[in-house]
């Protein structure tokens, strides 16, 4: 049947082949093991581009010392590579920087799992292809197939050898072409013999390992299979661009429509053995036309799914949108199988011709897919049909609404009839018979039809008033009512049933949706968890518990999250599900006796954990669709919790750099800031101690005040360092109380010592007797920290302010000073540890970018603020607000000592 192609899908078909046709191109040249010519195909390729006048720079080309592949790099452009020290070694690598900057038409990328040196800007090789391909540069590239993530274990179990250099296959489908390199397995091992892939050495330690020749045969199977996997989408691509709707029999594929009947198991059977004969893929299909499932036939094609499962099939439940014959054929065409079987029909052959049949609707339509019948014995103990949703009786209460529709229709002819013709009261009839058939169904608007035809031939047939028909011809008009009852019955049904089919499929989706919705919003493996409990027991009214894999590999019970459904002797359940990456339990063919259904939960790099439900009831999730629905939810919790522990290794990972260049800096900072003052001790003490007697008694003082002076600086350093230590781990308890300022503001510029000698400090408090409610040894470091700042960056001549005032429920501290004041944009980063203005370095007077961390750190402990301004007539304040609760106490008056 010729369908009208759905807009939509055109409209993305055409903006996806812009898409890839603007984008630059990526050629992969693909083999199965080191040594294959890879590398030589693609400098070959590269002298081929480059005659068509193409720019082809090659950016990095392993050639291991191989002549005959060094010298095809003799008349191309092969770029610096850029090089980088690695624990003592001196090593090269592609210069990504380089190739952007030279931006040739298409460059060679050699070796695409490659892990470049740390330090790079990717880690991965792949990583700066992918840069080169957002920039609109064509790279041809290398790999051999155990480097595919994808296939990581598979590659392992053969050649006992984990790869550790590995790509996405992601990276491998974005590939616009791919080319295979394959040579025989003995002229592989040929070549290795020769030394042409490795030394002698290292040829025959290989040779016994990782070059065997069952490791080679097996990793060309993969290399072969992943070229026709990539092949055949491409070929599916190209079909859905040309709108080809017949499929191209370049690899076989089967479908097998079964249903719940004890006979699809021969159906099933049959398509395995004939899948295994031919090599090809197979799908089992089950329609959902809409009828309803006894509990036997739902646990029967549930059988039949997982029996698919065993035999190495892909299951699939498919709602029905028209006859069955064209919901196989569309799934039939859109998965390019090329042989469909069914089973052979237990109906009658004049039957079969009456009503069309299922094989003969198939041949017709079919095109070029080959259509199997296969024989099956009709077992005795298989129940009947099931009953469709729609009866053929309508039933009493619908019944009476029919006749009602009928008589309101008689009513208005009677009152017509003398002014409107009898063919025109046949077409007034139509109107219950379309009421019954839209409001109730098939069966309705069979009865209104019958009761049309009824009240027609009563009231309006001459002779009037009897059931007897005057003129034969009338019986025509009869058959022709019927029959509208009934095709208007069929079509009505028909739409009723897709209405109901859409609405479970909108349920489904708005399930998905609102999973992943909470799934998305959900930062971590905790909340993620939580909202998958809460998604699960809604949907599938059911209990849920979750088991994730521990640290040791064994599964641990979220018990704090979901409830827990199984026993201890269920958990070997879930561990089993969890070693073997299988569902078991209730309803499977594994471990069925089990209270409760496991559901592994499987990421892109392994297992995570188990999903167990457990229902009171029959379980919803026996259903086709409701199965598949829930391991949808499954997939979705899986990819949630992996993205959940990703965002947690990632963020770790941070944290454990940003520790790590907080330790270099600080090391860096602290070793400038301590050498200064220790190399002043240490002159003046030599000079002390190696002094002949020539030294005047002034000369020493001022030499010992020097060494007095450094050491307060270094004091000062390490003071900083405890406090800021203190500050970050929480040990610091605040002890506050009610203290007058002037106290604090004078104990602190008391301990300045030699930066305040001599310097004008000008102190101003809005009143005698301001309190403040702090800590005040804390507080006093604040003011010590912000004068002394103040000091070190004012002129000699300009005072440093300090004020205190009341400001609401907070009392204001301010530091101003004269100083060049702090740069646009740098006034939050200036409370950073180590944090210096640009132009400052260690040692240059600037301090070790402690203080105001400090100051920030103990504010913050108070609940207050610390921020910093520009004075409008030059230089910086600091303004700290601490704030207090209560009103301050009362400052008893003094006595008059007179009285």
């Amino acid at each position: 049947m010729q369908t009208r192609p759905d807009p939509e899908q055109l409209l993305k078909r055409v903006q996806d082949e812009e898409a890839r046709f603007q984008r630059a191109r990526l050629k992969v040249f693909f083999g199965a093991a080191p040594g294959v010519g890879k590398t030589y195909a693609m400098l070959q390729e590269a002298h081929h581009k480059k005659a068509e006048g193409i720019d082809v720079v090659v950016g990095v080309a392993e050639t291991h010392r191989r002549a005959e592949t060094m010298a095809l790099l003799e008349g191309l452009e092969v770029l610096p590579r850029r090089s980088g020290m690695y624990r003592g070694v001196d090593l090269e690598e592609f210069d990504l920087d380089g190739a952007l900057a030279r931006r040739p038409g298409l460059i060679l990328v050699d070796e695409l799992a490659h892990t470049n040196t740390p330090g790079s800007r990717h880690p991965k090789r792949w990583q700066d292809v992918m840069e080169l391909l957002d920039a609109g540069i064509d790279v041809a590239t290398t790999v051999n197939v155990q480097h595919l993530e994808s296939l990581r274990e598979i590659v392992a179990q053969i050649t006992g050898v984990v790869v550790n250099e590995r790509i996405p296959d992601t990276v491998l489908e974005r590939s616009d072409e791919m080319e295979l390199v394959d040579i025989s397995v003995e002229e592989l091992q040929g070549r290795l013999q020769e030394g042409k892939i490795y030394v002698p050495d290292q040829a025959r330690h290989a040779i016994q390992r990782f070059f065997r020749k069952g490791n080679l045969l097996a990793l060309r199977e993969l290399a072969l299979r992943r070229t026709a996997d990539l092949v055949d989408a491409d070929m599916r691509r190209y079909r859905d661009a040309e709108g080809i709707e017949d499929t191209w029999a370049a690899g076989q594929r089967l479908l097998v429509g079964i249903t719940p009947r004890l006979s699809s198991e021969t159906l099933i059977r049959e398509a395995r053995r004939m899948s295994e004969a031919l090599g090809a893929a197979w799908i089992a299909v089950f329609v959902d036309e809409g009828n309803r499932l006894s509990d036997n036939e739902r646990e029967r094609l549930e059988s039949h799914l997982r029996l698919v499962e065993r035999l190495g099939g892909e299951g699939v439940a498919l709602p029905g949108h028209g006859t069955l014959a064209e919901d196989l054929l569309s799934l039939a065409r859109n998965r390019n199988v090329t042989q469909i079987l069914i089973g052979q029909s237990n109906r009658s052959a004049w039957l079969e011709r009456l009503r069309g049949g299922l094989l003969f609707e198939l041949s017709r339509q079919a095109g070029r897919i080959h259509v199997h019948v296969i024989p099956v014995e009709q077992r005795e103990t298989e129940a009947a049909p099931s009953k469709p949703l729609a009866p053929w009786w309508p039933g009493f209460p619908t019944l009476g609404l029919c006749g009602l529709y009928v008589g309101l229709a008689t009513a208005v002819g009677l009152l017509a009839s003398s002014r409107i013709e009898l063919t025109d009261i046949v077409m007034l009839f139509t109107i219950p018979i379309l009421l019954g058939g839209i409001r109730h169904g098939r069966a309705a608007a069979l009865a209104a039809s019958v009761l049309s035809v009824l009240a027609f031939d009563f009231f309006f047939v001459p002779p009037r008033f009897t059931f007897a028909v005057g003129d034969v011809r009338h019986l025509g008009t009869f058959a022709i009512m019927l029959g509208m009852g009934l095709v208007i019955g069929n079509l009505t049904e028909r739409l009723r049933q897709q209405a109901i089919r859409a609405q479970h499929r909108e349920l489904r989706t708005l399930a998905l949706y609102r999973l992943g919705e909470s799934l998305v919003q959900a930062g971590d493996q905790t909340s993620t968890v939580a909202s998958a409990v809460r998604a699960v027991e809604a949907q599938f009214q059911t209990q849920v518990t979750f088991y994730l894999a521990g640290e040791t590999g064994a599964l641990e019970s979220v018990d704090d999250l979901s409830h827990p459904v199984v026993d201890e002797t269920d958990r070997s359940v879930a561990q089993w599900a969890f070693d073997h990456g299988q569902v078991a339990g209730q309803g499977t063919g594994v471990l069925p006796a089990s209270k409760a259904l496991f559901l592994p939960l499987r990421g892109a790099k392994g297992m995570l954990g188990v999903m167990a439900l457990k229902s009171g009831e029959g379980p919803l999730w026996q259903e086709p669709d409701q199965r598949h629905l829930l391991e949808s939810f499954a997939n979705q919790t899986a990819m949630a919790l992996e993205r959940a522990a990703l965002s947690a290794e990632a963020q770790s990972t941070r944290l454990k750099a940003e520790r790590e260049e907080l330790r270099s800096t600080l090391l860096s900072s602290i070793s400038h800031d301590l050498r200064t003052p220790l190399a002043g001790i240490t002159g003046a003490v030599t000079t002390l101690i190696e002094d002949p007697g020539v030294l005047s008694d002034l000369e020493r003082t001022a030499l010992m005040g020097s060494i007095q002076d450094e050491a307060f600086r270094m004091h000062r350093l390490v003071s900083n360092l405890l406090d800021l230590t203190r500050l970050e781990s929480g040990a610091v308890a605040l002890h506050r109380e009610w203290v007058p300022a002037e106290e604090v503001v004078g104990s602190a510029l008391s301990h300045l010592g030699r930066p305040g000698e001599g310097r004008d400090i000008q102190v101003s408090l809005e009143r005698p007797g301001l309190l403040l409610h702090c800590d005040s040894i804390l507080l006093e470091q604040v003011v010590i920290n912000l004068v002394e700042n103040a000091l070190k960056f004012s002129p000699v001549e300009q005072p440093v302010e300090v004020r205190v005032f009341a400001t609401g429920k907070a009392t204001t501290i301010m530091v101003c000073d004269r100083g060049p004041g702090i740069p646009e944009g740098f006034e939050s980063k200036i409370f950073d540890k180590l944090f210096r203005l640009p132009g400052r370095t260690p040692g240059s007077g600037s301090g070790a970018g402690l203080g105001l961390a400090i100051c920030q750190g103990i504010v913050q402990a108070h609940g207050g603020k610390i921020q910093v301004t520009n004075r409008p007539d030059g230089g910086a304040q600091f303004v700290v607000f601490i704030p207090f609760e209560g009103e301050p106490p009362a400052i008893p008056a003094e006595e008059d000592p007179g009285e």
